[in-house]
Formats: C-alpha cells, structure tokens, sequence
C-alpha cells in the first residue's frame, strides 16, 4: 500500500486550485493526471524577457519586458476577433492581443489609466507593435521578477503557458522532505541536492546549463528513477527465485525423446545460436528453481523453433506447455507452423483466441482441464480466470513488450512451479535490455537458418512511384507476391487507413478486381484473417496494408516489400517490415519509397537499412539516431518510458543503480533498515507499486 506521506504528490489534479473536470482534461492530453505528473513534466527551454526602458527599443521577435500605462479597451465586434488593449509609453504605443478572453477578467488585470508591467513576444502587425497573450502582467514593483528566466514546457492547447507554470508551483508546494534512498557516499561525491530541492531546482532553471542531463538536479532525479526501476526488476527477480520450481528429468537427459522427435521431423539443422540458446534453456528446466529467461532473436532468428523444443520437454513428462502471442495473426501463425510438426511426434495442440465462444470454447477449456491438450497456443484470452490447465510446467510469452509484467505473473500462477520463456523480435541493446527485463536472463538467437538469401533493399523517390507499380506488375505476372505497406500517419489510425484504402483502390484500378486485398488495424479478425489466407494461398497477389503486417505473418512465397513514405518510420519498425519477405528460397526485394528530400536523420536511416540486415546493428544504430525517448515510447515499441532519465545518455548512471540496488538487497532483502524504508518510499514514488508489493511488511 502506497506510504501515508506520498498521498499529496497522489491526488488527483483536481486538488489543485482553479483546476476543474475541463481542465483536468486537457491536462491528461500532456499525460498530466495526479500532482506528481507535473513535478516529472520537466521544462524544455528556458525564455527571458529582456528589460526595455521603452516601447521604442522593443524590436519585434524579441521578448521584452516593459513599464506602460493602460490607454484604451477595444472590445470585439465577433468571436473570432480578439480583444485589444492599447498601451503607451513616452516613446510610443503597442496592443496586447487576447483571443477568446472575457471582458470583466481583462479589464481588472489592466485597468484603464493604471501603470502595469508586461512582458511577452514582441510582434509585427502592419507598422505597429502588439504581443499576443502576455507570459506576465504585474504592478511596477514586479518589474524584476519579470525579467527573471522562466521555465518554457510541453504545451497542449486550452492550457496557457502561465496557467501550467501556476500548476507546478501549486504542486511543487506539496513536495515534503523524503529520508534518503541513495547511498549517500555517492550523493557526497557527485554534489547532489536531496530529492526535493532536486524537484523545485528542476522547474526553476536560471541558465540553459541547468537544462542539460549533467546538471546535478536533473541527473539526481533520472538516478532516483532509473534505481527504482533497477530495484523493482530486481525485486521481481528475487520473488520468482524464492517460488519453488520443478525439475524436469528430461532436460537433464538432453530433451527427451518427444524433442528428439520433433528435431527429426524438422526439415533443417538447427543454427549454433539456437543449440547455445537450448543449452542454456535446459539448465533452467533441470533446476528447481524457476526458469525466467528472455530470449531475444532477429527476424527469422528461428525463435519458434527453439519454444517448440522448449515446450516438448514439459509435454513429455506429462505436464502441458502455453505459447502466448500478442495478436491473433500472430497466435494462428504459430499454430500453422507447429501443427505440421506436432501431427507427426502425436502433439494435441489446440489454439484459443478472443474470437473463440460459446460450446466450442466450453469444449476446449473442458479438454483442457482434463489434460487432454498438450500445448495451448492463444492470445490475451488464456489470462481469462476460466482457463485452467490440468498441469501446466512451460509458459513461453513471444513478443514480450506487448504484455505487462503482471501479465506474465498472471500466466506463471496458472500452474505449479512454472518456468517461463519470453521472446521478443525486437533487438535490444545492453542498456535498454537491462532496463525492459532486467529481472530476466538472457539468450541470443545471433544466425539466421542455413538457406536465407539476403534481401535486395533499395530506396526510391516517390516521383518513381509509377515505375514501381509497373515493376510489381511485370513480377506478379511471374508468380511473386507482393506486401505494399502505407504510409504511417502520426497519431492518427482513421488516416493510415484512408491511405490504405486509396492505394488499394489505385492498385485495383491497374491490375484489375481479385488481385489486389487489403488489411489494417480496423478489420475484423476474421476478415484480417481471411485476406491474409488468400494471399498465402496465392489468390491474391498484392497485400497491402497498414503496420498491423509488422509482426508474426509468414508467407514464404512473398517476395517484394514495397514501403511507401519509408522516412516516416523508425528504423527497428522498418527492419520488421522487411522481414516478412526473404522467408523461402527465391531472391527478396524491399522498396523504400521516401519523399524528397529527406533531412539527415531519414537518409542515414535508409542507407543503414540497404547496408545491413543485422536487427541488432540496426538496433544500436536507431537509438543512436532518435534517442531512446523515441525508441522507449509504448507506440514504437512498448518498452517502459522514462520521464526524468534517458538509458542510453545516461548509461553510467544505469550501472551505477544497478550496482547499488544488487548491494542494497545483499545487505538487506527485505528492504527493513532505514536506507531500506526509503527505498520502498523510492518504489512508491515512482510507480512501482507490484515490485513493492513483494516485499515483506516492515
């Protein structure tokens, strides 16, 4: 339970003067939602309004500070007109300009024939001077406090910047002293403030030096979080250790005979990465201590392969295995691939999806609960309480990112001791991976299948468009299948849509009615379904589509990815893209199409991805291209964001915290000493409410 002490930085922004249910609203557009959201919402820039001793020195593009006098009120004739507030000095004359602004409150902040202080933007209109929206309207003796610096942040509109500044202070004054969680010989040695002088230093900067990562305040502040993140995992870490596990004989005894069998029926040798990664596998499964291990591959890394043979070890001493995948394309392409090898080794595998209702699905939980399935492919829908196992040893979680820790506890509580395997596609670096699954070991999927041809990657201007779509159609006439992606539109799926169906009906248009099929985010899944079937099945021959191709489809017989707007997607996505083509034997192209011209950042994306197919390469080189902010966000790819610490810039400090949380739990595991009180205070504070949960009351 949340510590009595942190209940005020936990209200609800509601608490806040002059906040009400409209406010609080847009508010949550800037993910500001309790007080401590504004004491994380850290300033970007800084603005200072220089002091003019008139309006004649004041030069527009400037921001300026000024003494005037109140001249003349111009109400507005409409809506869309603003208010007018003339103001003068000795040397001349300018008008501040208030949009959507209410009579009575204008004229008590400046009335008429009184002296005021402004400060603001100083703009052209014609031959006169105005400011929009003064940041600062005071009496003479402000003049001073209207020239210091001032905090400038993210904004959302219907919130003004004085209005937010009015938020944090009215938060910042809810912050209370905190006992101290750091090791204090480290807070000596590199001068940091204690926490809360570290927080008012952050949303009072006096120079652009305290904005940057290595200013003590902020690096203090992204150490507390990045600690808390490192202890939460650790925590976690230290809880599935102390859960009894159960030893499987048959990993002991190389696998067993059903993994034999499934090796022989494989119509290929397994690579050197996938051998290590089962060694290592099979030491877990061995223990009775629980098995919690990430196993992380590239593209057609064969990571399905290594979870079958996972898989088979608990199946063959009786118990059952789940395989869980974040969608159902992703579910029922597992399925497809596994069937084939489970009906030749007498496997009964059944697969369960949202979609599955009513007696079939009664059937199959019954068949279950009684034993009679061996492995369970599915989606969300295993978490549901009604899915019981008989006994269930393995849970494998592919694409871990997209489901939540508790999640994958959740799956772990439906069985006795079970070990747990979860993959992902997506190549992590150290730093990031340290602070995603921190609480998991690791093994690396680094060679790709014998027989893989690389993929011919070549960029073009759209202007080239037609000779693309000309090109696509002398391939189709060859047999080859073709995946067209559209563009991808920031925060807006009704748009990536509308240009996915434009781009259908074009290509429709061209090659004629049943070539052409078309699948996005809005489908059912059942028509997702069926237009991915037929474009397996060959009847139709162009697929095109929105991101939701990105992960798990499997059609070898595609070989031509054509990506329109390329440089609007990050290089981990566009990597993914890629690698639903190159699958079977026959010679892969990707299209990259791209508007021009393309800034620095776009290009060096694109000749990375004509260079290399290494994921993990094109991992680090992402990261260092867009800064982890980006690749960290949940939309890109649902890796835990960080508000006040930036893993990659900020690596020293991971290992740092890393470091110092192991120590901490050495000397103290159940977190009772004082430095250990504080840290449940840290966990607390920063959200990591389940970690601190598993500690014992103290």
């Amino acid at each position: 339970m949340r510590p009595e002490i942190l209940f005020p930085l936990f209200a609800s922004l509601e608490a806040l003067p002059k906040v009400g249910p409209a406010r609080a609203k847009l508010l949550a557009k800037l993910g500001l939602a309790s007080v401590v959201d504004l004491l994380w919402h850290r300033p970007v820039g800084l603005s200072e309004h220089r002091p003019r001793e008139s309006i004649a020195e004041a030069v527009p593009g400037e921001s300026a500070a000024l003494r005037v006098t109140v001249e003349d009120h111009r109400a507005p004739d409409s809506p869309r007109h603003p208010w007018r507030v003339r103001v003068r000095d000795a040397s001349g004359f300018l008008h501040l300009v208030f949009f959507h602004a209410k009579g009575d409150y204008i004229a008590k902040l400046l009335p008429l024939g009184e002296e005021r202080v402004i400060a603001g933007k100083i703009e052209a209109f014609g031959v006169e001077k105005q400011m929009a929206h003064p940041d600062f309207v005071g009496g003479l003796e402000s003049f001073t406090r209207a020239t210091e610096p001032q905090p400038i942040y993210p904004m959302t509109a219907g919130i003004t910047p004085k209005v937010l500044a009015a938020l944090v202070e009215a938060a910042l004054a809810r912050v209370m002293d905190l006992p101290e969680w750091a090791d204090p010989p480290l807070v000596k040695a590199r001068g940091w403030p204690v926490w809360a002088d570290a927080v008012r230093a952050l949303h009072h900067p006096q120079s652009e030096a305290d904005l940057a990562p290595d200013n003590p305040a902020r690096q203090r502040l992204a150490y507390d979080e990045i600690l808390a993140n490192q202890m939460a995992l650790l925590l976690l870490r230290e809880h599935h250790k102390r859960l009894t596990g159960r030893a499987l004989a048959a990993a002991a005894q190389g696998g067993g005979k059903l993994r034999a069998a499934l090796r022989a029926a494989l119509p290929f040798s397994l690579t050197n990465s996938q051998e290590q990664a089962l060694a290592e596998i099979d030491t877990n499964l061995a223990s009775d201590k629980r098995m919690l291990r990430l196993l992380q591959g590239d593209v057609g890394s064969g990571k399905t392969v290594v979870a079958l043979l996972t898989l088979a070890v608990a199946i063959e001493e009786g118990a059952q295995g789940a395989l869980m995948a974040p969608t159902e394309i992703l579910a029922r392409q597992h399925a497809e691939t596994i069937q084939p090898l489970a009906e030749a080794v007498g496997l009964r595998v059944a697969i369960l999806t949202g979609r599955d209702k009513g007696k079939p699905r009664e059937a199959l939980l019954a068949r279950l609960a009684a034993g009679e399935i061996d492995l369970l492919i599915g989606t969300h829908a295993v978490f549901q309480e009604d899915v019981v196992f008989k006994d269930l040893a393995v849970a494998v979680i592919d694409e871990q990112h997209r489901f939540g820790v508790h999640q994958r506890l959740a799956l772990a509580g439906k069985g006795r001791g079970v070990d747990v395997l979860v993959m992902t596609a997506t190549p992590i670096p150290r730093s990031l991976a340290l602070t995603a699954y921190g609480d998991l070991d690791v093994s690396r999927l680094l060679e790709k299948p014998p027989g893989r041809k690389p993929i011919d990657t070549r960029a073009l201007p759209l202007e080239r468009l037609e000779e693309v779509v000309y090109a696509v159609g002398r391939a189709i006439q060859t047999g080859a299948r073709v995946y067209w992606v559209c563009p991808l539109v920031e925060e807006s799926e009704l748009v990536d849509l509308a240009a996915a169906t434009d781009r259908a009906a074009a290509l429709e248009q061209v090659f004629g009615p049943g070539i052409v099929g078309l699948v996005h985010g809005r489908l059912k899944p059942s028509e997702k379904d069926a237009a991915i079937g037929a474009f397996a099945r060959g009847e139709l021959k162009i697929l095109v589509a929105t991101t939701v191709i990105e992960v798990g489809i499997n059609v070898p017989e595609a070989t031509i990815m054509v990506i329109e707007h390329a440089e609007r997607y990050g290089l981990a996505q566009l990597h993914q893209l890629r690698g639903r083509v190159g699958r079977g034997g026959d010679r892969s192209t990707c299209l990259l199409l791209y508007q021009a011209p393309l800034g620095e950042v776009a290009r060096a994306r694109l000749k990375i991805l004509r260079e290399s197919e290494d994921g993990f390469r094109i991992a680090e080189e992402d990261l260092r291209l867009r800064g982890s902010g980006e690749v960290l966000g949940t939309k890109q790819s649902g890796l835990p964001g960080f508000k006040l610490c930036d893993p990659i810039q900020q690596e020293e400090l991971l290992l740092t915290a890393r470091t110092d949380a192991l120590n901490l739990l050495g000397k103290d595991p159940d977190l009772v000493s004082d430095r250990g009180k504080a840290m449940r205070i840290l966990l607390y504070l920063f959200e990591r409410d389940a970690a601190a949960r598993f500690l014992r009351a103290g």
